[in-house]
This record gives structure tokens, sequence and C-alpha cells, in this order.
């Protein structure tokens, strides 16, 4: 058999492997595998540098199926190229337990990087991925020794291009010179509900050169020569991001429905799938068929990667002779560590010193930080003025005029080097960047925004806890307490949003001593990420000589003061951020009338649940049901801890523009409304139950 007619027979594996796992499921989207295999094969054969052995090696290069939908094409390509994927799995396509869900998951399926699903979060990511590449690069390369040298490649479809998200990354990828980021535009014209004709006219390609992408234009989705030369041209340039537009045609091989939004999203069906091998020459049974001529060129693929993996290992120990210090932090790096004694030069606030904004005692932090964890890295959104997420004097990352410069210099002025990021007014591209870096490996980014623009970060924030991808996400402007940008500004239920998405850590820090804190256990996380929410108006520092030590933190809540040391209170306020003065203004308020009070700083929800039973009971006592929230934000969630006996001080409608003050004022954020809502709450009880 020629070499032509193996790689047809690959080619063709790939399509019916997927086909055939969408049949057997009754469920999901054999039409982009059927129409983008050539490609997928193309890349994965010929050009993508990765070892099926070793789906962690530092230097592989990353391949994204932003086009999420078609993760049959994925697990079939992991499977030919030999990774941890056995056939049974691949039987077991969108089933309970199995390690081929709907849509890729990282850390579920070997050689998956990323978790996509909503589209164009895949392609942002990618974004994110190519400039920690050209970071590292420019970090840690010397002169014959590029221990960082790999591209990330997307596969990417009509519809991850008209998500918002997309054109915020990828006109922010094109700014940067990001030479080394190649996406594979699967142009078939065909969205789930009908021809892109309905609603996605635009010339993409005189887009993405407006972007200031390298754009390759391929008309026939079957030629695998034009295709790989096409990658081969977009690789040759270094200082532009490359688009390779290929033409396809969606389902291809399936006589009825190739070609038509039928094939998009729903199995075949049994008559049309043994069709389309039959047209295409291919065994109509058995399911799942890999003749071993479809096997070898991803077995030759796979033996150059694993030869590619080890002059990478030699060159890295020579390397590590010549250059051990960059190697030592390298590898450390690599590993996710943190530095031995990171957390020696944390600043301190004295107690019952000048009054500092939460926001202002994290831009603190993150400088005493900044050269002790040089993998910390991140910015903001067109809002570092206001947010105060920058490490001074460590440089801009971007891209000099000319030619992309991967080789800038460390620590100072705008290079790939820097690690101040300038994303624009681009939040929900942000935010997927970030978490691409950290899946990437070797960074440690943090973001910064308003907290009420954490809506446009939804997306990205929910799959970074998904895949456990450490991340810190930094919002300040808190609360209404912002003032007079008034309630388009001003966040109300985005407290009760984030603290709903799964493994997403949320901590609210009540002074600058407990925002210290909170950067130690953001940092401390491996295995998910941080939303730190900070305040614009400066607070008071609480003063610990006759309160709890803030290091209570780390248990998400603790018991803060008591008006009766020793004694089981008969109410409890608890209270996060901002308004656990209030808190404390009124509990100091009702232990002047012999009330026996406890004040509980509740900073993290997420860290206070997940301690043991007995330590949570210790802090609010199950018997003691007299208790009042007071936190400037929807009441709603609340009560999981006041119960239905309780009370909750806080916000049901938006805000409005004035001072702060103002506001709280008269949405009654305020020690004589948390004073009256434990009144209410005693009487209501002890009419109730006489002997409370």
């Amino acid at each position: 058999m020629s070499r032509t007619e193996n790689e047809n027979r690959a080619v063709n594996a790939l399509r019916f492997l997927a086909a055939d796992m969408v049949e057997t499921a009754k469920s999901g989207h054999p039409g982009l595998p059927l129409g983008a295999a050539p490609m997928a094969y193309a890349l994965w054969t010929r050009h993508l540098k990765h070892n099926p052995r070793n789906p962690t090696w530092p230097d592989r290069d990353r391949f994204i199926l932003s086009a999420g939908h078609g993760s049959a094409l994925l697990y079939a390509l992991l499977h030919l190229a030999g990774y941890d994927l056995p056939l049974d799995e691949l039987a077991r396509f969108r089933q309970w337990d199995s390690r081929t869900p709907g849509h890729p998951e990282a850390g579920l399926t070997p050689g998956v990087e990323v978790a996509t699903g909503p589209l164009g979060q895949g392609l942002a990511m990618a974004v994110g991925m190519a400039m920690a590449e050209a970071h590292l690069a420019a970090r840690f390369n010397r002169p014959g020794y590029p221990v960082v040298d790999h591209f990330t490649y997307v596969l990417a479809s009509d519809g991850d291009l008209m998500e918002g998200v997309s054109a915020e990354a990828c006109s922010l990828a094109g700014h940067l010179h990001l030479g080394k980021l190649i996406v594979l535009y699967d142009r078939n014209g065909i969205s789930l509900a009908g021809s892109t004709d309905l609603t996605f006219t635009e010339d993409v390609p005189q887009r993405f050169a407006a972007h200031g992408w390298n754009v390759i234009e391929v008309e026939d989705g079957n030629d695998l020569t034009h295709i790989s030369h096409a990658l081969d041209t977009a690789k040759a340039d270094s200082d532009r991001p490359s688009l390779v537009c290929i033409a396809t045609t969606i389902g291809y091989g399936a006589p009825q429905k190739q070609g038509s939004f039928h094939v998009h999203g729903a199995p075949l069906g049994a008559e049309e799938l043994q069709a389309a091998k039959r047209n295409l020459g291919w065994p109509e049974e058995p399911l799942l068929l890999v003749p071993d001529e479809a096997r070898r060129p991803f077995q030759s693929a796979a033996a150059r990667g694993e030869r590619e993996e080890q002059r990478w290992n030699e060159a890295l120990a020579r390397y590590t002779r010549d250059y051990p210090e960059f190697a030592q932090e390298f590898l450390r790096r690599i590993r996710g560590d943190l530095p031995a004694h990171w957390d020696a030069s944390f600043p301190s606030f004295p107690s019952g010193g000048k009054a500092v904004s939460t926001r202002k005692a994290s831009e603190v932090v993150l400088q005493d930080l900044s050269p002790v964890i040089p993998d910390l890295i991140g910015g903001s959104a067109d809002l570092n003025p206001s947010c105060l997420t920058w490490l001074t004097g460590e440089g801009d990352f971007g891209c000099p005029p000319g030619p992309a410069d991967r080789q800038g210099e460390v620590g100072g002025g705008w290079s790939y080097a820097g690690r101040n990021l300038h994303f624009g007014v681009r939040e929900h591209a942000m935010g997927a960047i970030a978490v691409g870096m950290a899946r990437h490996g070797g960074l440690r980014p943090f973001t910064g925004t308003f907290l009420v623009f954490s809506d446009y970060m939804r997306p990205p924030i929910r799959l970074a806890a998904l895949m456990h991808a450490p991340v810190v996400f930094v919002f300040t402007h808190d609360s209404i307490a912002l003032g007079e940008d008034g309630p388009t500004h001003q966040p109300v239920e985005h407290l009760l949003a984030l603290r709903a998405i799964p493994n997403l850590t949320v901590i609210r820090p009540a002074d600058a001593a407990e925002t210290v804190e909170a950067w130690r256990a953001a940092l401390l996380r491996r295995d998910g990420p941080t939303a730190l929410i900070l305040t614009r108006q400066d607070l008071p520092v609480l003063d610990r000589s006759r309160l709890a030590s803030p290091d209570g933190l780390h248990r998400g809540g603790y018991i803060l003061w008591e008006g009766a040391p020793g004694e089981e209170p008969e109410l409890i306020l608890l209270a996060t951020g901002s308004e656990v003065r209030v808190a404390l203004a009124a509990g100091e308020e009702l232990a002047r009338d012999w009330v026996r009070v406890r004040v509980v700083a509740l900073p993290s929800w997420d860290l206070f649940d997940r301690q043991p039973q007995a330590y949570r009971d210790e802090v609010v006592p199950p018997a003691v049901r007299a208790r009042v929230a007071v936190e400037a934000a929807h009441r709603l969630g609340w009560e999981h801890y006041v119960g239905l006996d309780g009370e909750i001080v806080g916000l049901a409608s938006f805000g409005a523009s004035a001072p702060g003050s103002v506001l709280l004022r008269e949405f009654g954020i305020t020690p004589s409304a948390a004073v009256a809502a434990g009144q209410r709450v005693l009487a209501r009880l002890r009419k109730r139950e006489p002997d409370l």
C-alpha cells in the first residue's frame, strides 16, 4: 500500500472512529470530525511535537480543540497517537465514569490540555498559552539553549470565531506578535442551526489581517500536502500569529447529510453511517475499526516525538551544567512549587494604624512578593490605577517594534520578559488568557478588574475551577460603598454568583491584615482558583491586640471577638469584608446591654465549609439559633449560616449614585441596623422559648 493510500486510511480511521463513537453513544457531533480529520491528521503526524509516553513534557507543542463539541476527533487522535486511551474508552464515549466525556476535560483524559466546550474559550486560552511560552522563552532561553521553544496550535470552528471572547483574545494576540500561535480554522460554513450565511458573512481573513495576523488560505480541506505546506508557512512567520483558513465540508462522506446542519450535532444514524463508509471505501463492520496501516503514521510521529524529548532532555542537562541557577528556577516553576521562604517578606500592617483600602493592601503585598516569586505575572483590563494589580519595576509584557524579540531584557522595558500584562478593556479574554497561562505551567497568573465585571469573566472562572487551575482573580470596588459611579458599577449579586461556582475559593478580607493572609491562602492553593474581593474605600486596620489573629482566615471563618469570653453566646453576628467593623460596632453596643454576643469573621464560605464539623460547631454552635449576618451584598445565601430564625442585614436591590458613606446609611448597612436585627431575633426566640 502506498504512502498516500496509508494516509487516506489513517484519515478515514479518524473519521469513522469518531462517527462510530457518536453512533454508539446515540449522542454527539460527527460533522466536524468527518470534515476536519485531514487537517488534524496533517498536524498530528507531520508537525505536532509531542510524546504520548509523557503527556506533560514541558516543551511539547500544545494542541487545543477549541471546537470542543468535536471531542470525538480528539479522542480518536489521542488513541491512534498512543496516549493511554484504549479503544474501550472510545466505546464508552459520553458515558458515566469514562475518560471520553462529551466535551474535553483537562485532568481527566491524558493529552487534553484544557477543558473546552463554551465556544471561543479554547482559542482565548491558547492565546494565554502562547503568551506563557513567549515569556518563559524570554526569561530562560540562552544562546544555544532554547529550553522553551514550542508552538500552540488550535483547531477552531466558525462558532469559535463568532464568539466575542475570541475577537478580544485574537486582537491582543496580533498586537503582541505571538508568532508561535497557529489557528487551524475549520471553515465549513455550517453552525448548529443552519448555514453561517444566516448570521456570519463577514470577511474573516480580512478581520484577522486587520488584527495583525498572518492569514493563509487552503481551498481543499482534503489536500494533505497543501495543509501541511500552509502549516510550514505559518511556522516560518515568527512575527505574527497565523490563521490557516481551511475550507471543509461538514459531515464529509455522508451522502444525504454532508454540508448541512443536520450533521452538526446529532448521530448520522445507522443507514447514513453505513452509506458514508461505503462512500469512502471503509468497512461497515466492525465498529471502531483501526487497521494496522492506519496506526503506522501515528506510531512514526510518536517515535519522532520520543526522540525529540530525549534530545531536549540532553540539552536540558547541558543547560543545567552551564546555567545551574536558571535551570533550578526553571524546573521549580515547571513543578509548580513556590520558592523557599517565599512568604518571609509578607508585609505587616500595625493594629490601629492608618486606615487603608484592601485593594491598596493587596498592592503592597504584590510589591513585596514580586522579587520573591518571579513566576507571579498579571495585570488588569485597563484598570491598573484603580485595581492596583501591577508589579513595580518588572517591565511590561509586549513586543517591541520590529521583529519579535524573544530574548528581551529580564525585568526591564517592554519585552516578552515583562511581568505586567496589559489586557486592554477585554475582561472576558483576560480571564481566559490567565487560565491558559496557568494550564501551560511555569507561571502563577493574576488578573484585576472591578467586582461588577466578574460577570464578563464568569465562563473562564468557571473553567478554571473545573480544571483546578491556580489563577488569582482580583476584584476590587466590592460593594455599593464604591459610591458615585452608581448602580451600573456597584456589585450586588456578584458575591453570591461567585460563591456558587464549585472549587472557586472566594475570599473577602476585613482589613489589611486579612488581605495579607488572603494572598497567602491564594498562593498556597494549587488545586483551583481564588477570587479576592477587595474594597475601594479605606478601612481601619483592626486592633488585633483585643481581637483574634487574622490567620484565622485560612479556616474560612473564626471567632473575632466575644462580649462574654468563656460563656456560650446567645447571639452571633457574622460578617465579611468591610462589614466586619459594622458587626463589631453592633456587637459592642449589644454587649453594653448585657447581651452575650459573639462576632464571627467569615471571609470565605468555601474554606469554612471545608473545615471539620467540630470546628464549625465551635465557631457557630448549632444550639445558638439567634444569628445575624451583615454584608453589603445580596442577602440570598446567608440562610445557610443564620438559619430560619436569623436575619440578614444586606441588599435586595441595586444601589444608587451617591457617596459611599451615604449609600451605606440609606441602604441600612449600619451598626444600628445590625443591633436592631439582633434585638428582633432575640425577642422572637425569647417569646417562643422563654428560657433562651
